[in-house]
């Protein structure tokens, strides 16, 4: 069966830089990443597909069957989280490769070319764990992020992404498919869809997220020589950051609001060196921007009352701020119709993450999907979500990426 394919696809790349607990590690240009790359370029060159690679690292399988007609792309991300999960990104891709092989063997079967040609994408750091900003790949092709300032961005080790990119061969030189529509399915990430029992998650909208560029800088001094008053300890002003942080979830209502502080980076790290810098990233999101500007005015004050407290510096910038975005009705309607064409229950959804549909959905019509996630954890080893879901999503790819070539959205993101 074409699903024991899939699957046996799945769980082999699930094995490209596994952990110890089932988890992989596969951060962006690393050879790891490397090595998930050369399998998806091969397995495009098995399948007879034409495969591009552009300037930042994207990755295209192009299956033409009207000659000069653009793109419906559909995929997802194979990099990963330091210690992530085998599914996030990486089961988005393997569905588009076999959904891909699915709906040329059913265009090939009716002898009528369809209105757009199709591509399968692997984006570049979509991630953000060893290049920041996140949805890094996705962005540029969209035209959000500058290619050249994303390939000078440096990882903690001084490295950038343009010498990481050439270390593992993948920083390409071909032209990007031009694009006519996007899908993506992807695992939920959270509890709603295993909560009530249902099969899809329709992606409607995106949550509004601003990050905060901290940095502390306090005086390096001697942990046992340097009295206690007379210390600018940078760790302990960041370490009263960090609650804040957490802490501020709490004026508002249950859920309306994550924050977190997921990088700190302390200098010079030493056992027995009071801390002189510290440089963090503070992630704010809800559905309501106004809750977002509330909470960093508040963080705000508080930081600059701090820093006066310890006397030292602490400088905050803003940081990845990326407005809601709505899917289109259309594609969300679309979506649904073929769902209950395959029997699987569905409902509108938010996206509290960011995925590289929400950068596509500013260029092209996109439609995003959810299936469950177990216990809503991600970005963890345990990540997980079962076989007969991941079934059930390829099968709404399928059937979705087959309306798509057909031209079932017009540009506007309308039903044809």
């Amino acid at each position: 069966m074409a699903s024991t394919a899939f699957l046996k696809d799945f769980h082999h790349v699930a094995s490209i830089g596994a952990t110890d607990n089932k988890g992989v590690d596969r951060q962006a240009a690393t050879p790891e990443d490397g090595q998930s790359r050369a399998w998806f370029a091969q397995w495009i060159e098995d399948a007879g597909y034409a495969l591009r690679v552009d300037g930042i690292g994207n990755m295209f399988g192009l299956i033409e069957w009207t000659p000069g007609a653009p793109y419906v792309l559909i995929g997802s991300h194979l990099d990963s989280q330091p210690l992530g999960g085998r599914f996030d990104g990486a089961y988005g891709v393997l569905a588009a490769l076999h959904a891909a092989r699915r709906v040329d063997q059913q265009v090939k079967q009716s002898g009528q070319p369809p209105k757009f040609n199709l591509a399968v994408v692997n984006w570049f750091n979509e991630e953000g764990g060893r290049f920041a900003p996140s949805v890094m790949g996705s962005s540029v092709y969209a035209g959000l992020f500058d290619r050249e300032e994303m390939l000078a961005v440096t990882d903690l080790r001084g490295a950038t992404v343009r010498d990481a990119l050439s270390e593992i061969g993948f920083l390409g030189s071909d032209e990007a498919p031009e694009p006519a529509g996007y899908a993506e399915i992807h695992i939920e990430q959270g509890r709603i869809l295993e909560r009530e029992g249902i099969d899809i998650g329709l992606v409607d909208s995106s949550w509004y997220t601003q990050k905060l560029d901290i940095e502390v800088l306090g005086e390096q001094s001697h942990t046992g020589a340097t009295a206690m008053a007379d210390r600018h300890d940078a760790l302990v002003a960041a370490a009263k950051i960090v609650l804040m942080v957490h802490d501020i979830t709490g004026d508002f209502d249950d859920e309306a609001l994550v924050s977190s502080i997921g990088q700190h980076v302390v200098e010079p790290n030493s056992p027995i060196v009071v801390a002189r810098r510290v440089h963090m990233v503070a992630d704010l999101r809800s559905g309501d921007p106004e809750i977002v500007r509330t909470a960093r005015a508040k963080l705000l004050r508080d930081i600059e009352a701090l820093a006066r407290e310890h006397d030292i510096l602490i400088n905050v910038k803003d940081f990845d701020i990326r407005p809601i975005r709505y899917f289109p009705e259309e594609g969300v309607t679309l979506s649904e119709k073929v769902a209950a064409n395959l029997g699987f229950s569905s409902r509108p959804i938010q996206t509290m993450a960011g995925h590289d549909s929400v950068a596509m959905n500013t260029v092209v019509p996109s439609i995003m999907m959810f299936i469950p996630s177990v216990d809503g954890v991600s970005h963890c080893e345990r990540e997980f979500s079962t076989d007969e879901d991941m079934v059930k999503g390829l099968d709404m790819l399928t059937d979705v990426a087959l309306e798509l070539v057909h031209g079932a959205l017009d540009a506007d993101g309308a039903q044809a």
